[in-house]
Parts: structure tokens; sequence; C-alpha cells
């Protein structure tokens, strides 16, 4: 019998050991062989890369080494930053897990002084300050091309023509277009060439090189970043295809041929910017020429905008007291300019990965755009005034160029929010059915178009967001006052990518507030608000029966009369019961919220955990009980 049990014992035992090593080869194996066999089951599948996404990896022409630099100790007191890297981190690592080996991802902690720490900084990587012992931090991704092989993952790899790109800083505050920066990096050192961008333009954008007069810094700062082809509107009869983004800038008086060329590129999935201005200061066509033509300086592309169903004005200007510029005028005395407006917060839609990171935009003499009534397309508003907004008439507008306080005269705010910037999305129709039965004629786009409507062209102008400064002897420095330049390269640059990337939209934050105790945390705000508002309010009523009392004695300081002491007492007592009152609101919010932090830590701790082992003893239980009736 002892020798049964002994024998029992190491099968036992026996089995115990195979199964451990089972266990450890399958593991070995499913995180080597099974790394996309993966499950998101967050609740706003954070994880769950995009098509849009799934599609830029999967069409990488050459393998792409992805650096992440984190200061791992350089952020040991930052646990919301490493939090965030781990987020990073894990977005980046399911990206290599869906590429067939074309990403190979590497993570290199830059300590100080440090020979990763000038790669770092080499590469094009923002530090930021508040590390550990005040160290800088950097947490940045470096992109780069490789020569291509199975076994390339080192720097000897690189190719002389190495492609290498930036993610300066992970910022958390940008955590919702984590996955489209990503995609946009991967995308742009999978592209061969700089973007073609198309210009057409009836404003001095480009400059004079006759007279030495240099290009708007707009026009610079794209020409760092894309390929700018200037077209001709004048001979303009088709948008080439090779034009990613085309930017139309006031137009004025554009031929039915031109207008026609940027309908049919617009039909076939073109990328169409429009900058119209119901008033161009910039505009240097004189007002009346020799053979008396007048010139308003307004733009529009009428014909196009009607058939796309989008409502356009071009001899109207939004106003906007509560966001007008401070202007200097003639006589050196300073106005607020309710047609020069300077625009942040929540008039950018920061939902949108366009404006999401800009903080200002400064406009002048802007127009609106509005939706024409049973039109299928879409308005999404980039940037928009305030409720304190009224419509005026242009000519108002130049009429007060002298005295802009004129334009305060009788302003009455509409109450409404006047949308200035937007993307316009739909399944356009062309705006030239005469020419159906042409070869090659597109009659509608083939899935729906998008195209940016800016209605205001003074915004690309230097005198807007551009300051310029010059040392003794030294360079001209330029710094910008606003995020104009900003907000017209991510214009181009968002529509300049592919289909697929403009298809990644922002994401949901990893972040989860308690959206309970912020709830119970505003109710006794409001309830403190209330209480803080009698208490002013008794406090007022008390001054003013002291003063009716007595005002002469008062002002004389003569001795306080029994009346008025028994008020001032009457009135101490009412402001310690009020404050007595308050102790009890901030008592009862903080009961609740301990219970209901209690309530949350009993069911993490106790009721999950003596779930799970309730069922696991149930499992058990029944098949034991199987076993015993199976022998």
């Amino acid at each position: 019998m002892a020798r049964f049990s002994l024998t029992r014992r190491t099968q036992l035992l026996a089995a115990l050991a195979l199964l451990v090593v089972v266990f450890i080869m399958l593991t070995l194996a499913s995180s080597r062989w099974m790394r996309v066999g993966r499950f998101d089951l967050t609740s706003d599948h954070l994880y769950t890369l995009t098509p849009g996404t799934i599609q830029i990896v999967d069409k990488l022409h050459a393998p792409l080494k992805l650096t992440l630099y984190f200061s791992e100790h350089s952020t040991r007191d930052l646990p919301q930053l490493r939090s965030y890297e781990q987020r990073v981190r894990e977005m980046l690592q399911e990206m290599v897990a869906r590429s067939h080996g074309k990403l190979r991802l590497q993570v290199v902690d830059p300590v100080p002084y440090s020979d990763d720490e000038a790669a770092a900084e080499g590469n094009g990587l923002s530090p930021i300050s508040g590390g550990t012992n005040g160290e800088r931090v950097f947490f940045g991704l470096v992109g780069t091309t490789l020569s291509g092989g199975s076994d390339a993952d080192n720097e000897n790899d690189l190719h002389p023509g190495a492609k290498t790109l930036p993610i300066p800083l992970f910022d958390p505050a940008r955590e919702t277009f984590l996955e489209y920066d990503i995609a946009k990096l991967l995308y742009e050192l999978n592209e061969p060439r700089k973007p073609m961008i198309g210009l057409i333009s009836t404003l001095p954008v480009q400059g004079n090189p006759v007279i030495g007069e240099e290009p708007w810094t707009i026009i610079r700062q794209l020409g760092q970043l894309f390929e700018v082809k200037p077209l001709d509107a004048s001979k303009l009869t088709v948008v080439p295809n090779d034009i990613q983004v085309l930017l139309l800038i006031h137009p004025k008086r554009l031929s039915d041929a031109a207008q026609y060329a940027i309908d049919q590129y617009v039909l076939r999935g073109g990328h169409l910017v429009v900058f119209v201005d119901p008033d161009a200061e910039l505009d240097n066509t004189p007002f009346v020429d020799s053979a008396g033509v007048m010139d308003d300086h307004n733009s529009d592309l009428k014909r196009l905008f009607t058939t796309w169903g989008v409502l356009y004005d071009s001899q109207k200007v939004v106003l906007d007291r509560s966001r007008a510029l401070r202007i200097e005028l003639a006589d050196n005395s300073a106005t607020n300019h309710p047609a020069m407006l300077g625009l942040g917060g929540q008039e950018l839609n920061h939902d949108d990965v366009i404006t999401a990171s800009l903080q200002r935009i400064n406009l002048s003499s802007v127009g609106y755009f509005d939706l024409a009534q049973g039109t299928e397309s879409r308005l999404v508003p980039l940037l928009q005034s305030t409720t304190d907004a009224e419509v005026v008439a242009a000519q108002r507008v130049r009429e007060s160029t002298a005295d802009p306080n004129a334009l305060m005269d009788n302003y009455r705010a509409d109450g409404l929010h006047y949308v200035i910037a937007a993307r316009l999305r739909g399944a356009f129709p062309s705006a030239f059915p005469e020419k159906a039965g042409q070869p090659g004629h597109l009659t509608h786009a083939a899935s729906n178009a998008e195209v940016i409507l800016v209605a205001d062209t003074d915004l690309l102008s230097d005198r807007l967001w551009v300051s310029y400064s010059q040392s003794l002897l030294g360079p001209l420095q330029l710094s910008a006052l606003a995020n104009n330049g900003d907000f017209v390269t991510n214009l181009a640059d968002n529509l300049s990518g592919s289909s697929a990337l403009l298809s990644i939209h922002g994401r949901t934050s990893s972040q989860r507030p308690f959206t309970r105790v912020q709830a119970l945390q505003a109710a006794a705000d409001q309830k403190f608000l209330a209480k803080k508002q009698e208490l002013q309010r008794e406090l007022a009523v008390t001054r003013s029966r002291l003063s009716e009392l007595q005002p002469a004695k008062a002002a004389r300081g003569e001795a306080i009369s029994a009346e008025q002491r028994s008020e001032i007492e009457q009135f101490l007592q009412r402001q310690l019961a009020i404050n007595k009152e308050l102790r009890d609101v901030q008592h009862q919010l903080n009961a609740e919220i301990d219970a209901l932090g209690m309530r949350l830590k009993f069911i993490n701790i106790v009721l999950v955990p003596a779930l799970i082992t309730l069922f696991g003893l149930a499992y058990g239980w029944r098949r034991s009980r199987r076993s015993r009736r199976q022998a």
C-alpha cells in the first residue's frame, strides 16, 4: 500500500513538472510567434489600431528603425509622465507587431552627459526641465530608414541616403493624437520626396524679386517642408496629378476653365484649401482702375461654393469686441479694433489635429461660412468667433480705418458662433453639369471629398503674427506673436498625407477621471458659492442699515449706540452660523467621497476576488464530483 502511494506521488510530481515545462514553452512560443494575437478589452479600444494606421504600416517599402528616447532615471518623481511613456511604448509595440518585421523598436535612456543624450539632441528631440535633481528629460521618437534586410537592427545598417525624422516631444496634452502623430512619422519616412503643394494667389505672397521684396514668411516656411509649385490661374486647365494640396488664395475673377480644373481636382480626390476674404487688406489692386472698373478687395468662389452647399457673403465682416486686438493709431493712441481678432481657447477646435496644439490665431476683417438649407455637406469648424460677435457690411469696416472706435457705435452682439475656418466634407457633384459627356469628366466625387475653407487672407501676412528684431551688426531675428504660420503648415501637412492618414482622427485619453467624485465636488462648490453669496448679501444689508441708523455719528467717530451694537452682534452671530454651515457642507462632501472610495475599494479588493474565488471553488467542486462519479 505504501509503495502504491509513493508511486502515485511520483506521478503527480512528474505531471506537475511537465505542466511547468509546457507552460514555459507555450509562454515563450506565444511571445515569439503569436504577438498579433492580442485582445483589447479597454472600453474605448485604446490599443486597437485604426484601419488607416494598419494600411500605412502594411505599405512600408523599406524597414524603419524607431528609437524611443525616454529619460527613465530623470523621471523617477514624475509618475504621470512615466505612465504616459508606457502608453506610448505599448502603441509602438502594437505597430511593430503588425509590421511583419518592417519596424524595429529600440528604447534608449539618454542619461545626462552620455552619447545617447547627445544623439537625442542631435536628432532634433526637445528636452524639458523638471526632472529629478533638475535634470533634463527627453521623451521623443526618432525614425530612420534602414538599408533593408532581415538583420538590419543597428546603426551600421543606415545607408548614405537614410532619412531621419523626429517627434521632438510626446506631450501628454496631445495624447488624443498619439496614433496620428506616429502614423504621420511612418508615412513621411516612407515617402521618397517632399509633398508637392500647388499655389494660386492674387496676393503678392511670393514677394517681388525685382524690387527685392521677400516672400511672405508663411510661404518661406512652407518651402522648407514642401515643394511649392506656383500655378498660373489664367492658363490653368488641369491641376497636375502630382499636386497633393492646392492652396487657392484670394480667388478673384477666375476663368471658367480654371474653376473647372479646380472642380475636377476636388472630385478626383484632390485636397483644396481656399482662402477668401470680404476685405483683403494686403490687396494692392486700385479700388477703381483707369478703365473705371471697381474692385472692393474681396474674393469669392461663388459657383463652387453654391454647388457644395456653402453660404458665404463676400460683403460681410464679422466683428467680435471680446476678441478685439489692441492697435496703435496714427496719433500714437491705442484702441481695441473689433474687426481685428485674436482667437484662442474655445474659438479653436482642439479636437482637430490642425488646431489641437495652437494657442492663438490673429485675423483681420474676416468673413464667415454657413451651410445652405437641405445640403448634405458637413461643416466642421476649425476657427470661430465668440457669441459676442456682430456682422456688419465690409464697406463700413473700410470706412472706419482711421477710427476703429466707430465700429462700436450701436454694437449689438448676435449671440452666434460665426464659423471663420472649417473642414467641408461631402459627396460633391460637379459645378459644371454642362460638361457631362466630355472625356474624363467627373459628375460626382468618388467618395466623400474634403475641402478646407478659410474666410480671411490677412492671417497669412507677416504683420499679424511676425515680429522682427535686429541687434547691432547681427542678423535679422524673427519671432512669432501668434500661431498663424503653424496653422497654415498644419493645413498643408495634414492634407498632404494619404487618405489613410486623414482617416485617423483623435482618440480618447487613457486617463479615466473619477467622474462621480467630480460631480460631488461640483455640487459642493455650488453650495459653497450660494452660501458665500448669501453672506455677502447680508453683509451689504447690515452695512446699509448701520449707515441709516447714525450716519453722522459714524462719520465723526462717535460712540456706537446700543442699537448699532445689537445689530453688529446679530451680524457676527449670523456670520458664525453661516461659517458653520460651510464647514458642514465640506464635511458632508468629504463623507460622500470617503463613502464612494470605500465602496470602490470593497468592490475591487473584496467583492471581485471573492466572486472569482467562489467561481473557482464551485468549478473545482463540480469537476471533483464528476471525477468521483466516473471512478
